[in-house]
């Protein structure tokens, strides 16, 4: 695992990633380029959405069953062609439908995850998933920049464009640098699918670290929905620019999850994860502050998003490390009931952030879900034998 590939891969997961969230700032553009209704053109935002889920479900098993180089490299070459089929798309149903396969291919990430985690000595397992992983979150935090600046200038159909044209280019690269690999197991696929389900049932680590990314992702997604709210409506009157600045500037966390991956390596994921559930508390508290408006509430709002990204992503390494110690042939598998349950909370919580009566409810929402995730991680220490603590 050289260094080149380390940022070759974590490029790569920028790359996967931000096919998800680039149509969040073009649908408005693709309503008006093909002449529909804006919630029409929502559909392709969802549709990438759903198709990512069914796709790490069904897809990332398949890490345990075919060789890491074939898939990966196959997976890219099959959302370069779809976006290609999104970007020259002539009317509504065939952008949906090239979107929405789209979604289904680009999980490398979740993919490349347990990768990573088999091609490195355990001692340095952390802070090279940190570094992959800060891969991802460039893509998520800068794709809507780029989309929404290259969307104005050239229209809607460029950042589907260069998305296909970068991820056939990763496919090139990687085709050439990743090493070949046999397959870590030779079970049928329906087995490896419905693996993941029995893992979840008969791994407590694994169980363990779906609720504390469930609790922390769910509050997450809550915060990113309610504060586009918040910030477009009468508290403060600013337009959709101001949420994509707001994401950019928790770019920071990209810096920050090598670290917190070095620092689960040397004290244990279990006291990362005690470190960000007290951070969400405190991130809440000053979140809370938004509702206040002005630059005071402003300057919270800031402050505290950038914490709550801090201990999201910081916490997911942390639990990236524990379930991939669990074994080297089912780490995909692992990984797929991780994700699944991660994304189906940070559905909920943003469901819950539009069914909520205000700001501070959802603030609210964001410390009881820490503080749920903290009380079962104290409640098992204290269950533990002195030995094990």
């Amino acid at each position: 695992m050289t260094g080149r590939l380390v940022f070759v891969l974590a490029l790569t997961c920028g790359i996967t990633v931000g096919n998800l969230y680039f149509p969040q700032v073009v649908s408005p553009l693709v309503a008006s380029g093909l002449g529909v209704a804006p919630t029409a053109a929502a559909l392709v935002v969802t549709v990438a959405q759903l198709g990512y889920a069914v796709g790490v479900f069904f897809l990332v098993p398949l890490g345990d069953r075919v060789p890491y180089r074939t898939l990966v490299v196959a997976l890219l070459g099959l959302t370069s062609v779809f976006l290609l089929v999104a970007g020259t798309a002539t009317a509504l149903p065939a952008l949906v439908v090239g979107g929405g396969l789209a979604g289904v291919t680009t999980v490398a990430a979740p993919l490349v995850a347990p990768m990573v985690a088999g091609m490195v000595v355990p001692e340095r397992r952390g802070a090279v998933t940190g570094t992959v992983l800060s891969g991802s979150i460039g893509g998520m935090l800068l794709s809507r920049a780029f989309g929404g600046v290259l969307g104005e200038g050239l229209g809607w159909r460029a950042p589907y464009l260069l998305a296909a044209g970068l991820c056939a280019v990763a496919a090139v690269v990687l085709a050439r640098l990743l090493p070949s690999s046999a397959a870590p197991s030779r079970q049928r696929y329906p087995a490896l699918v419905a693996e993941s389900v029995r893992l979840l049932w008969a791994e407590a680590a694994l169980r363990r670290s779906c609720l504390n990314q469930a609790c922390v992702f769910g509050g997450f997604s809550a915060v990113w929905t309610a504060v586009a709210l918040l910030l477009t409506g009468g508290r403060y009157g600013l337009d959709a620019r101001a949420v994509g600045a707001l994401a950019l500037v928790n770019a920071v966390t990209m810096l920050c999850t090598p670290v917190a991956g070095r620092f689960a390596d040397r004290r244990g994921p279990d006291v990362v994860n005690a470190v960000c559930f007290g951070a969400v508390l405190v991130a809440a508290a000053v979140l809370a502050l938004g509702a206040l408006g002005g630059a005071v509430g402003l300057g919270a709002l800031v402050v505290g998003t950038l914490l709550l990204d801090v201990a999201m992503q910081s916490g997911m390494v942390a639990n990236q490390v524990r379930i991939f110690a669990l074994g080297p042939e089912v780490r995909s598998r692992l990984n797929t009931a991780y994700m699944t349950c991660a994304f189906l909370s940070g559905a909920a919580g943003s469901w819950a952030a539009t069914a909520l009566p205000g700001w501070p409810w959802v603030c609210t929402l964001v410390a009881t879900l820490a503080a749920v995730a903290w009380l079962s991680a104290a409640r098992r220490r204290g269950r533990a034998p002195a030995g094990r603590r």
